[in-house]
């Protein structure tokens, strides 16, 4: 009976295996599946929440069917003009997708000015570290020295 060949696996995938598992590496990964999820939610804030009431507030306006048809046509809504395969310039949706930036960024400033803060306030709570024992050992040896005459 023979035994297998021996497979070495390359060295890189030793190195990718460390890369993944560092720590900046995997929160980076959660951020990113957080953010997703966050996107979702602001989405959903803009598209069902914001732009019906500042549709409203200036006089009935429904952002996702503002629109131009570059052929000329008249089109009753976006989806009409999609299903007609007219080319368009959606400014309603460009709209939204502003509004949905300055949301986000303004969640991401006062999450990082939290983070900031807590931070801060970590660090004022920590006491110092103990000096090292050779440190310590020399200031001994130091304050013999001068007590001697």
């Amino acid at each position: 009976m023979q035994s297998p060949i021996p497979i070495k696996a390359p060295n890189w995938v030793s190195e990718f295996r460390d890369f993944i598992m560092r720590g900046s590496v995997v929160d980076l990964a959660v951020g990113i599946i957080i953010g997703a999820a966050f996107t979702g939610v602001v989405n959903s804030l803009v598209k069902d929440i914001f732009n019906p009431v500042i549709g409203l507030l200036i006089g009935g306006v429904d952002f996702s069917n503002v629109f131009v048809a570059l052929n000329g046509q008249h089109y009753n809504s976006l989806a009409e003009a999609q299903r007609a395969g007219a080319a368009t310039l959606n400014l309603g949706l460009f709209i939204n997708a502003i509004i949905q930036f300055v949301i986000v960024s303004f969640a991401i400033f006062w999450t990082v000015k939290a983070l900031a803060k807590l931070r801060l306030a970590d660090q004022g709570k920590k006491e110092p570290p103990p000096p090292p024992k050779s440190e310590v050992l020399l200031e001994e040896i130091r304050d013999i020295l001068k007590a001697k005459p």
